[in-house]
């Protein structure tokens, strides 16, 4: 693929995926980019150690593949997270077998400040007005009690525990898995509304 055909394919992905925002956030697509500041902020173990498909160590050229590969499908909604000018985050629903999964990872500066819970939530609202979803799942490490916390602020219902494959540690862990139903969501859409700028 040529750079003019990587420009192109960019920016129809920006103008598919909306750029929202919350209180205090801007969720936006990503673009080419933002591969330097996301391979930096997921070097970080913590962080890769609680994805499922982020390696340790992430070079610029792993970010960069996933930048190729982010919003490409129906159904997928892949956004950074953004504070002002810093990118801190990122959120996606990603379309599976088993039904659209919700993810998210911030980094470690911006942990413990409810950033994930508001991110987390426009994604929803976005992911159920959007784009039609019934139903979204979503996992976390069992020894990951913050981002369970996260998900139950959302109004995940738990579902289980499985062993999932995370590719950080190279081997299998427990993971909590998770539910939200459009019928529920419709229900306790508390939160208010995202604000969908483009």
């Amino acid at each position: 693929m040529s750079l003019l055909e990587d420009v192109a394919t960019e920016t129809r992905r920006e103008r598919s995926t909306p750029v929202l925002e919350t209180e205090r956030l801007t969720l936006r697509p990503p673009c080419h980019g933002d591969a330097k500041a996301i391979a930096f902020m997921v070097n970080d173990r913590r962080i890769a150690d609680n994805t499922a498909r982020i390696p340790h160590p992430c070079s610029a050229d792993d970010a960069k593949r996933f930048l190729a590969t982010a919003n490409r499908c129906d159904g997928e909604a892949t956004f950074v997270i953004t504070l002002g000018e810093n990118l801190i985050g990122a959120c996606a629903v990603d379309p599976r077998e088993s039904g659209p999964e919700l993810g998210f990872w911030l980094g470690t500066a911006y942990w413990g400040r409810g950033y994930a819970t508001e991110a987390v939530r426009a994604v929803v609202d976005y992911a159920f007005g959007s784009l039609d979803h019934d139903a979204l799942v979503a996992g976390t490490r069992v020894s990951n009690p913050a981002a369970r916390r996260v998900l139950e602020k959302c109004a995940f219902q738990w579902t289980g525990v499985g062993l999932y494959r995370i590719r950080a540690i190279k081997s299998s862990a427990p993971i909590d898995r998770f539910r939200l139903d459009r019928k529920l969501w419709l229900s306790l859409k508390r939160w208010g509304p995202v604000r969908r700028v483009a």
